[in-house]
């Protein structure tokens, strides 16, 4: 199955964004579908860069021989390890390469991720037709492995409003089990020192502890500054996680915020980009009286 959200060019100019995806169901599959894309992209003088699972990559090189040398090859289990790091690496790309058509294969919905993983790789790709709606000469493919069981039609066929509807759908509701803790101003360093504990207790190394420490700090900000003065702190354990929920009575307008680095200058937005950065995910909601960051840190 191939699904193309393409822009057709005009007068022989570069085309507009274009997204695609196909889904493969074994490695043959994948390599059939995958390396006439490539193949093409490299004989057309476009700039070829493909992120991938490690396995994919070995696969492709393999089939693609000396013209391998010719492509870049990025490991998508690192570089988008946190999917809200994918836009900001393919705009990266673009920024190098200006005024060249940029031909990118990239698999955010890899086999072996976490149900809150796939989320956000979805809701990544439904973005990404705002973040690039501009772009010129730009075309992405997506594989999809059969056994992960997502249908990448929903995101590949640019509906109407399914990033702004998903961004505006609250999460699913923080677990009973869940420590809470309502936050003021003047709280923060209380805040720090409860979630360490936490942290600690479940084997989160001192590294790891300092950048949570941090990301939350800039979350927690940010809802004294813009969510109304306070804020709800929920902390729990899934899927090998520490998990540190913050949710306000705040609205975020901007559908990428902490996908777009902000200007200097600017005001809020770096305290999300630095929290993606940080951490190995991060789920971000905002509707008209709420908005809800969530923070995930590998326990291992």
């Amino acid at each position: 199955m191939l699904k193309d959200s393409a822009t057709d060019s005009l007068g022989g100019a570069h085309a507009g964004f274009r997204h695609d995806a196909f889904v493969y169901t074994c490695s043959d599959e994948f390599v059939h579908s995958a390396a006439p894309y490539v193949r093409d992209g490299l004989a057309a003088g476009e700039k070829v860069v493909v992120a991938l699972p490690p396995e994919r990559i070995a696969e492709l090189r393999q089939a693609l021989g000396a013209a391998a040398a010719q492509v870049r090859f990025i490991d998508m289990t690192v570089a988008g390890h946190n999917p809200a790091r994918i836009i900001p690496f393919w705009r990266e790309v673009l920024d190098e390469h200006p005024g060249r058509a940029v031909r990118g294969l990239g698999e955010p919905a890899y086999a072996g991720r976490t149900p809150a993983e796939y989320e956000e790789a979805l809701l990544h790709e439904a973005l990404l037709s705002v973040a690039f709606a501009d772009a010129m000469g730009f075309r992405l493919r997506c594989p999809y492995d059969a056994a992960v069981g997502i249908d990448p039609t929903v995101t590949h066929s640019v509906p109407e409003g399914l990033a702004e509807k998903t961004f505006r759908t609250a999460l699913p509701a923080v677990p009973d089990r869940a420590e809470r803790w309502e936050f003021v101003r003047g709280e923060l360093a209380q805040i720090r020192q409860w979630v360490n504990a936490q942290a600690s207790s479940h084997g989160v190394s001192r590294h790891r502890m300092d950048d949570l420490e941090l990301a939350l700090h800039e979350v927690c900000t940010n809802s004294i500054r813009f969510g109304g003065g306070s804020g709800t702190l929920s902390v729990w354990i899934e899927d090998g996680s520490l998990v540190c929920d913050v949710a306000d009575q705040g609205r975020i307008h901007d559908q990428l915020v902490g996908r777009v680095l902000p200007p200097l200058d600017g005001l809020g937005g770096r305290g999300v980009w630095l929290a993606n950065q940080l951490c190995d995910l991060v789920q971000l909601r905002s509707g008209d009286d709420f908005t809800q960051v969530r923070l995930y840190t590998r326990l291992r």
